[in-house]
């Protein structure tokens, strides 16, 4: 029962994190002999540095076919949209998906599917809000292309927000990722796109709360309409 309730507290961190970690940490050390109420709210900052950069074990439904959300967060946006031109997917609007990430949210990115990336390529841009819609065209970006086992491709678009400067890709063209497989992240509050197959309808909702590698946001093989809902 000890054993749980600290895995409960205490996770993994991304190997990004420890530097930061380190120099909030450095800073608190001097905060403290500055005035010790400022050294405790270093406490604080350090703890949730920490826990930005957390890398948690998820466990992702493995049944052929399932797309799982690529970030935590709220999905933002549902719609019709063109994807990004150097991904290489055609001029045709794909049904995109759009879960926004805030500043408390674990910011590594899976793998929404299993696939082979055809295409990984970087944007510099603006730093608008992440939850706008232009923040798609207009923001820092780095997408990817990934070809499905049936030939299918989908895009998935990592864009950086209002607080992030650096995004973080650590695949590269020729990568295999299986379905919920890390494949970057994003610093410090940011969006990811997934643009669906033709036909393929969303099964979330606007504001539902996204776990990455375990929410499933789509599958290949159901025939279910898209899904509306309602806040309880």
């Amino acid at each position: 029962m000890a054993i749980d309730m600290l895995s409960t507290f205490i996770k993994p961190m991304h190997r990004e994190g420890f530097k930061f970690v380190g120099i909030f940490a450095a800073v608190t050390l001097i905060l403290f002999l500055i005035w010790e109420p400022l050294g405790w709210i270093g406490v604080g900052l350090t703890v949730w540095c920490y826990y930005f950069f957390r890398d948690p074990v998820r466990v992702t439904p493995t049944r052929e076919g399932l797309f799982v959300s690529p970030a935590d967060g709220v999905i933002s946006l549902i719609e019709p949209a063109v994807p990004p031109e150097e991904l290489g997917l055609g001029p045709a609007p794909m049904t995109r998906v759009s879960v926004f990430m805030n500043v408390f949210n674990c910011h590594v990115n899976r793998a929404p599917i299993g696939g082979t990336v055809t295409a990984v390529a970087y944007r510099p841009g603006k730093f608008l809000n992440a939850s706008l819609d232009k923040a798609s065209v207009d923001n820092e970006r780095n997408g990817l292309a990934i070809r499905l086992a049936d030939g299918r491709q989908i895009g998935v678009v990592q864009i950086a927000g209002l607080v992030a400067r650096r995004i973080l890709c650590e695949v590269k063209e020729g990568t295999v990722l299986a379905t919920g497989e890390r494949f970057g992240m994003i610093r410090f509050g940011s969006r990811v796109d997934v643009y669906l197959p033709d036909g393929v309808q969303p099964l979330v909702c606007l504001g539902q709360t996204m776990i990455s590698g375990e929410t499933v946001i789509a599958d290949l093989t159901s025939p279910e309409t898209r899904r509306t809902g309602a806040a309880a």
